[in-house]
């Protein structure tokens, strides 16, 4: 184990080192100048044979050997992996000038995202969420509302009935059916709201649809007065319009609400009428099994379509059913 032949091995590492070409060729040549059968590891092993005092000299040519045989394999270690992570940075670069296909997400429909938004500000509230069947019997749809058989809302003009007539089966006017159905299955008291599709033999243009859209509410408890439903009323428009809407409350006339009022908000500078509301007639509490000497109540009720107009400016109806998406996707996917 002369001094020469030690050399000539850190030698011939490093050329082969600084001849590999990339990071396999050089894992090749790194076995076979420090793997096991390598020159310098098989004098490594031989000097357990050697005296101590051979030993000892022998063993600092073969580690300072070593050390600079590892000092060639990092130096070509470094600049293979930089010329590796030029080459990919140069062919996977990412040509951003490039035109990208831009695929639209799925979403919900205005009118559906309004329904969400306003049963989770009710839910937030304390009621619950119910949903009725949009085939109706006239019974729930008209006489359990005390509307009357000869109330204009019950002829061919106003109302979608199912061959045959005899049946008594329509398609639901309002979602109320949902609060009697409500009223006949629960115990007060009851805080609801019922949001969901309805029909009327209307037709089709800037303000109107035959298929539209209402929320309404109900509430039957002890004590229950007109200051909660107007306070309830105020809460609900300054979550839709904003905080410094106002809302006013005009006499009406409704067969299933006594008194009764229209409700209008002051938005944009001028008033609009909203929906209509009052105090739940005794005639159908009682009807629905509900003591009117214990328990009092308010509804109210607002169409989707006209609270979606209202917020947002839309002037034709045609906007919200035609299923235009440059019209919906102002909203967003609502998801």
């Amino acid at each position: 184990m002369k001094p020469a032949e030690i050399a000539s091995w850190i030698s011939d590492a490093q050329k082969a080192f600084s001849a590999a070409k990339d990071l396999d060729s050089l894992k090749i040549a790194r076995l076979a100048h420090t793997g096991d059968k390598a020159p310098i590891s098989l004098a490594s092993r031989g000097l357990g044979s050697l005296s101590p005092d051979e030993k000892a000299s022998a063993g600092k040519l073969i580690g300072d050997a070593k050390a600079e045989i590892a000092k060639a394999l990092a130096t070509a270690t470094e600049k293979l992996e930089s010329e590796r992570d030029s080459k990919v940075l140069l062919e996977e670069v990412v040509d951003i000038t490039l035109p990208v296909q831009r695929t639209h997400r799925g979403g919900l429909h205005p009118i559906s995202i309004i329904k969400n938004e306003i049963s989770d500000f009710f839910i937030e509230q304390g009621y619950a969420v119910e949903e009725g069947p949009e085939l109706e019997s006239g019974w729930l749809n008209f006489d359990a509302l005390n509307i009357p058989a000869d109330h204009p809302a019950r002829t061919m003009q106003d109302t979608f009935f199912i061959e045959p007539i005899e049946s008594g089966v329509v398609l639901r006017t309002h979602t109320s059916p949902v609060q009697i159905r409500t009223m006949l299955t629960q115990e007060p008291p009851i805080y609801v709201i019922c949001p969901g599709r309805t029909f009327r033999a209307d037709e089709l243009d800037a303000t109107h649809s035959p298929v539209f859209h209402q929320v309404e509410g109900l509430v039957v408890d002890k004590g229950i007065t007109m200051a909660h439903l107007k306070g309830t009323l105020d809460n609900f428009a300054r979550h839709m319009f904003g905080p410094d809407v106002t809302t006013r409350l005009r006499p009406s006339f409704f067969p299933f609400t006594e008194p009764s009022a229209e409700v209008d908000v002051f938005f944009n500078g001028r008033w609009i009428e909203w929906g209509g509301c009052g105090m739940v007639n005794p005639k159908v509490l009682a009807t629905c099994g509900i003591d009117t000497e214990v328990y009092t109540g308010f509804a109210f009720g607002m169409g989707l379509e006209r609270t979606l107009m209202v917020r947002h400016g839309i002037t034709d109806m045609h906007d919200i059913v035609e299923g235009d998406l440059r019209f919906t996707r102002q909203f967003g996917v609502g998801l």
